[in-house]
């Protein structure tokens, strides 16, 4: 009976965009979008700039309206809620931004409770929990640092910890690799994956061709506000982007390049160990 509860919740819907438009003007955000996400997936939301991808995310979080259609998380429609309900709609999903978004004045342990503070959480929970999400993200030790104290990566590391510390159903990560350099990406890709295979699902935003197709995950392509491929195990497809490459740097370039071969490499050396994760 439990593998079954399992199974039945793993199979759950837990985002569906029903034929959703969302117009700026005579301009389209996203128009006639309808897409099924699962608990427990892995998702790179992928295309140029100015394809939806933006809009797709602000619409998810209520920060948008639609036009048309319906969009269904969890249990209910996210089109239907009130202006209270609002902000413990968008606390029910972790965000990661690529510019980390931490608190400077606050050190690693209060910018990770913060996030529950606000959600009301116990003092005693709070206690227990933090310590356990910055094992888990790789920062134990570094409770009474200040994010200034700490190096790109581990900043990252900070920014996950805070958005999955209340065990979200959904964590969005908007180019969480795009500051990074290849390896550290790929620390920060297999820590991404390790809150997956704990069940959280993951919905990633991203301009890279190298880590879309070192990952093998699914993937949901958007172009000019409509969704033009969806697939299991997909590639990207540079005739999707007008500039695949996004808007980086010749510097960031040359890391992206190499980060397929740093992820192949380091999953291969590292199989035994991933799978103990």
């Amino acid at each position: 009976m439990a593998e079954e509860t399992t199974e039945k919740k793993k199979n759950r819907l837990i985002i569906e965009f029903k034929n959703v438009t969302k117009m700026y003007g005579d301009n389209v955000g996203v128009e006639d979008v309808s897409v099924k996400i699962r608990e427990g997936e892995f998702v790179f939301l992928v295309g140029p700039s100015g394809a939806g991808k933006s809009t797709f995310i602000k619409v998810l979080l209520k920060m948008l309206d639609v036009d048309k259609g319906h969009i269904y998380y969890v249990d209910y429609d996210v089109t239907q809620l009130q202006n209270y309900e609002i902000p413990h709609h968008r606390r029910s999903m972790g965000i990661v931004f690529q510019d980390f978004s931490l608190l400077p004045k606050k050190t690693v342990f209060e910018n990770v409770a913060f996030a529950m503070e606000i959600v009301q959480m116990p003092r005693k929970a709070i206690r227990r929990q933090v310590p356990a999400m910055l094992d888990l993200v790789g920062l134990k030790g570094q409770e009474t640092k200040y994010p200034n104290e700490l190096s790109i990566g581990e900043q990252q590391r900070l920014a996950i910890a805070r958005a999955i510390v209340n065990n979200p159903h959904v964590l969005i990560a908007d180019e969480p690799t795009g500051n990074l350099d290849p390896e550290t990406g790929w620390e920060i890709m297999r820590l991404l994956e390790q809150i997956n295979r704990r069940g959280t699902t993951i919905l990633m935003v991203t301009h890279s061709p190298d880590i879309v197709n070192a990952m093998e995950k699914r993937v949901i392509a958007i172009r000019d506000g409509r969704i033009v491929r969806d697939e299991l195990g997909g590639q990207y497809h540079p005739e999707e982007d007008d500039d695949p490459d996004g808007d980086y740097s010749d510097h960031e370039l040359f890391n992206l390049k190499n980060f397929e071969k740093a992820y192949r490499e380091r999953k291969i050396k590292g199989g035994a160990d991933s799978r103990k994760e």
